[in-house]
């Protein structure tokens, strides 16, 4: 049942393969998921493609998403069934191929009126208007009838609900009183997109010989034919000429383009918004969803969500434009704009700006418009290539926009595209191929059994494996066979993970920095578990694993400290207040 994951990733070895290449058929540049999927699409054709990223795996817009897994539900309204359509496919293949991480999300909307919005939804529809609006109980049920059609032909979620103003207040007695009534209907959400995004990854390299990945390699330069590459931590360069490049870097699609081809005219393709979202410590309103999500209106008519995420609560989120996508955050008035959201819902909850333990942001790779409204741009994705010219001789393709639940599609479309460009044709199919950890998962009836026979094997409690089942999936089996060989200890800051388990992540995972383990290997950062002495624990496994003498350890440690507290809000683990705190305690501890 399990899927070999117990090779350990050997950096230097992949360098080593960079190295030796001059040429290539296809180089993908941009390890988002989209990026991902289409390596994984032309890498089982038998095309030998190398895959770059200049940060980390899913980094950028690919881990800023709202953790939903979704059919898009709104995008009826401006007519784009196509793309619903296909959401709802894609959402229902996830659910059965990557069932370790994706699950159904019973899903409640708070609505104001029954028969408000109508005239404003038939505007959007026919491009009239793209002002914003409340929508009504018919708005809604109609759009929810077509989601239905569509989730019962694809997949065998429970139809929708209408509820009257008393059967909404039995179940949700803190909403304001402008709900007049609400529906329900299911979508589904993800729990760990960034693993998931690795694990395609790591299933393509074992799958097909000729895969070549490698995170934290950058584009240096352009000379028309070769594409010059640099390594971020030796600053080692590789030049390579490949046939056909794939532009998969979102938000900075333009940005390549103008190194690709520094001297032809610039060609605006990204219009990007930025979105950010909060994770909350509130077991009032914890208690009050009970496992389901609200998906709301707030004052503006803007669509927001919130949902229970690691015994938090997720909530989210904005939308902006901005030009310049580096280290996006969430900025203080986005931080209020959400809470005052929520408070329009619940407008009896207690939340505090110390409520909030994380916060984080990405850039939505939007086709470029000139919308007035940015909720009104097309979440559809499309393909745009820009054939050889006099200075640049190979041909690139620019996936732009696309949605995290349509990834598998979007791939497929952009590998199609490129197979025809090389003269070759699909082999395999990916619709039905299984992700990662959900490679031979277990049915509701076999997964007690198959979880008892791995405690008795490995001799561990239930829980522990029920822990370490639910973070990978069948991938767990070979974790637990690598984990085996040496003694273990649970870590002391947080018990509920171990010394081994860390090390495996390292030493089989691609992890280069002590942030890749935090915010995108493990959900560490985004439940809210970080504390000093974790995060410094981590980093000496870390550091003993890469062999980092003590210097480099603790520079590593407070770079470290001080992205999380830029990116992700946590000033109070920035090496600043560590060190103040250090200060405070060690003066105290001499007094006494």
């Amino acid at each position: 049942m399990a899927s070999d994951s117990s090779r350990p990733d050997d950096r230097e070895a992949r360098l080593t393969r960079l190295r030796q290449l001059t040429r290539t058929p296809v180089l993908i540049i941009g390890g988002g998921i989209n990026g991902i999927s289409t390596f994984r699409e032309l890498a089982l054709q038998g095309i030998p493609v190398v895959m770059v990223e200049k940060g980390d795996w899913c980094q950028a817009a690919s881990g800023a998403l709202s953790r939903m897994i979704h059919g898009g539900l709104r995008y009826l309204e401006t007519g784009e069934f196509s793309l619903v359509k296909e959401s709802v496919q894609e959402r229902d293949r996830l659910l059965k191929n990557a069932p370790h991480f994706v699950a159904p999300l019973r899903t409640t909307v708070p609505i104001d009126s029954w028969g408000g919005g109508l005239m404003n939804a038939g505007k959007r529809f026919l491009r009239l208007s793209e002002k914003p609006s409340r929508r009504g109980a018919l708005v809604i049920k109609t759009g929810l009838a077509l989601y239905d059609t569509w989730s019962r032909r694809f997949g065998t979620m429970p139809k929708h609900q209408l509820h009257t103003k008393q059967q909404t207040q039995q179940r949700w007695p803190g909403f304001a009183d402008w709900v007049k009534c609400s529906a329900a209907y299911y979508d589904a959400w993800i729990a760990a997109p960034e693993r998931l995004g690795f694990e395609l990854i790591d299933d393509t390299e074992r799958a097909a010989a000729g895969a070549l990945a490698l995170n934290y390699v950058s584009v240096e330069q352009c000379d028309g034919e070769n594409i010059i590459l640099r390594d971020s931590f030796s600053g080692e360069t590789f030049s390579l000429r490949p046939h056909v490049v794939v532009n998969a870097t979102g938000a900075w699609i333009d940005r390549l383009n103008g190194t690709l081809s520094p001297t032809l005219p610039e060609q605006k393709l990204i219009g990007g918004t930025k979105g950010s979202h909060l994770i909350l410590r509130s077991p009032e309103l914890l208690q009050m969803l009970d496992g389901e999500m609200v998906y709301y209106e707030n004052q503006e008519g803007r669509v927001c969500i919130m949902f229970p995420w690691y015994g938090n609560v997720l909530v989210g989120s904005t939308d902006i434009r901005v030009d310049n996508p580096d280290d996006v955050v969430c900025e203080a008035d986005e931080k209020t704009y959400i809470l005052q959201s929520l408070r329009f819902v619940f407008p009896h909850l207690k939340v505090k700006d110390e409520d909030v333990l994380y916060t984080f942001s990405g850039v939505r790779p939007l086709p470029a418009s000139d919308s007035a409204f940015n909720g009104t741009i097309s979440r559809n994705h499309s393909l745009v290539l820009l054939p050889p010219v006099a200075g640049r001789e190979f041909t690139t393709l620019c996936l732009v926009g696309g949605k995290w639940t349509t990834f598998r599609k979007f791939g497929e479309e952009a590998a199609d595209r490129v197979l025809k460009l090389l003269g070759e044709s699909r082999k395999v199919s990916t619709v039905e191929l299984a992700i990662g950890g959900g490679r031979n998962y277990p049915n509701a009836a076999r997964k007690p059994i198959w979880m008892h026979e791995l405690s008795e094997e490995f001799g561990l409690t239930p829980a522990r494996v029920s822990q370490l089942v639910a973070r990978y999936g069948t991938r767990a089996q070979a974790m637990l066979h690598t984990m085996a060989l040496q003694p273990d200890q649970p870590l002391q800051a947080n018990p509920n993970w171990s010394q081994n388990e860390i090390r495996f992540l390292i030493a089989h995972e691609q992890v280069q920095t002590l942030e890749d383990l935090l915010v995108r290997r493990t959900p560490l950062a985004i439940s809210g578990q970080l504390t000093v002495d974790l995060i410094a624990e981590i980093n000496r496994l870390l550091a003993e694993a890469r062999g980092w003498s003590p210097e480099q350890a603790a520079q590593h440690l407070d770079h470290t400290l001080s992205r999380l507290a830029s990116l992700h809000g946590l000033g109070r683990l920035s090496p600043v207040a560590v060190n103040k705190e250090t200060r405070h305690v060690s003066q105290s501890e001499s007094e006494a």
